[in-house]
């Protein structure tokens, strides 16, 4: 398999392999690990059908795309006009997009080949990867341990050698997290740096398409590509804009000025591997030059219930247009009225953990209760906001773990959502304060796991984010 894009594209313009050669061993290479069930649909013969084009095209000497005969893969929450989408639900079982999300159009428009949808949890709700309608994906380097989740289908096809580069959505970690578990880099952008148009919203103003990448380096120049103001999103901004070739442009000698949370390296729930990996990271990184300072952050404790009070509601919202009335699953049981048929049909196609967000997030919107959740939600979620800008006032970048453990044992924690929900402290905090992370796969548990280190920097400063993470990845990751 290739590298990178870049040496994978050098070899197609010397003419030592071919876009359908390359399509042929993701092929094989998704049939051979078909047990680890990562991807939903495949899409054989249009990879097939695109790679010869693509072939035609390159060796008549007409103009490339910037991703040409890339294959990439995309979470099943992400829309591609004629092609399933059912956000591993029941309840969009059979539905066909009627459109293309713009990241997919824009892929399309620079040649790259979209091999095939990617199992995911039920509406990107989980960290596991186990609540899906296709059933759990499994860990490549550990059959017998998670990927990660939401997007663990899209992190186990890099993971696994089933594609190049795929995407995934992240509300609360769901990229960063699985990439994590798995060993590959996993970047969510800035809110809004990516257009939502075509993504299956979960909680609106948390969702950001992400990406999965075996190097920073493909990361950036797929983020480059799929970027943008998008007249279909409003959430989309209009002006920043990544450069990849800026990233590119990185000084050797640049020093950075790096935060850390000293309550997040200490935490109790962190694994004391994990937690003496980081410590000397941070001592590699002084030793290196780089000014690394611990910063107070006294709000560690209210991030993950402001982030699951404010998601729950966002999610009632979102999912109550799944009523079986228009598309999706609709109830073959009888019903007395209208109000029996919603209820049929939803108790029928969502899945244990939909239901329970959804109910979650019905409750703190409730009268009597909204003031008391919801609003006070939103008054921390301020709060994260105004401390973390002040951080960045003073400092490039923070550091902190990605996850407080490496990948679960399958089944581990589902009898404990509560459990569940907190593994997710590292990564929460990025969602909701809009700003972008990503987490760089420099490690290795005793256990066997990789586990990675999250890099943060201020919103809309990709630049800093990427370059930093490619020389955490040339200097520190261990040969």
């Amino acid at each position: 398999m290739h590298t990178s894009i870049q040496e994978y594209q050098q070899r197609l313009l010397s003419g030592s392999t071919t876009c359908v050669e390359t399509v042929k061993q993701y092929l094989k290479q998704i049939e051979d690990k078909k047990h680890l069930n990562a991807f939903t649909t495949v899409y054989t013969n249009e990879a097939l059908e695109t790679a010869v084009r693509l072939d035609e095209r390159r060796n008549s000497k007409k103009t490339t795309g910037k991703l040409h005969g890339v294959v990439i893969a995309i979470k099943d929450v992400i829309c591609y006009k004629g092609h399933g989408v059912t956000a591993a639900s029941n309840i969009l079982n059979g539905f066909e997009s009627l459109y293309s999300a713009t990241a997919v159009q824009k892929l399309l428009d620079e040649e790259a080949i979209i091999i095939g949808s990617c199992n995911c949890d039920e509406f990107a709700m989980g960290s596991t990867n186990e609540n899906s309608a296709y059933g759990k994906v499994l860990n490549a380097l550990d059959e017998t341990r998670v990927p990660g989740g939401s997007s663990g289908g899209s992190a186990v096809a890099v993971q696994a050698g089933m594609c190049m580069v795929s995407l995934g959505s992240d509300t609360g970690g769901s990229v960063r997290q699985p990439a994590d578990f798995c060993g590959i880099v996993g970047l969510k952008p800035t809110y809004g740096t990516i257009s939502r148009y075509g993504l299956i919203a979960y909680a609106s103003s948390f969702d950001q398409i992400g990406i999965f990448a075996n190097t920073v380096e493909d990361a950036a120049l797929t983020l480059d590509i799929i970027q943008g103001n998008d007249g279909y999103d409003s959430t989309a901004n209009a002006t920043h804009a990544f450069a990849f070739e800026k990233f590119a442009q990185q000084p050797a000698y640049k020093k950075y000025r790096i935060a850390y949370f000293e309550e997040a390296i200490n935490h109790p729930s962190l694994d004391k591997e994990i937690a003496t990996a980081l410590k000397k990271t941070i001592e590699d990184l002084k030793a290196g030059g780089h000014t690394v300072e611990a910063v107070e952050f006294d709000l560690m404790e209210y991030i993950v219930p402001a982030y699951y009070v404010l998601t729950t509601a966002e999610a009632s919202s979102n999912l109550s247009r799944f009523d079986g009335v228009r598309y999706g699953h609709r109830s073959k049981a009888p019903v007395a009225d209208l109000v029996d048929f919603y209820k049929k049909s939803r108790s029928e196609g969502f899945g244990t953990e939909v239901k329970r967000r959804i109910m979650l997030g019905t409750f703190v919107l409730s009268a009597g209760y909204y003031d008391a959740y919801f609003t006070k939600a939103q008054q921390v979620r301020q709060l994260l906001v105004s401390k973390t800008a002040s951080v960045f006032e003073a400092f490039d970048a923070l550091v902190l773990p990605t996850a407080p453990s490496t990948a679960f044992k399958i089944g581990e924690k589902t009898d404990d959502p509560i459990e569940m929900y907190i593994a997710d402290i590292y990564t929460v905090f990025a969602n909701l304060t809009g700003i972008p992370g990503i987490s760089v796969p420099l490690f290795k548990h005793s256990n066997g796991m990789p586990f990675g280190l999250q890099v943060l920097t201020a919103k809309q400063n990709e630049i800093t984010l990427l370059q930093l993470s490619q020389l955490l990845m040339q200097q520190y990751k261990p040969a």
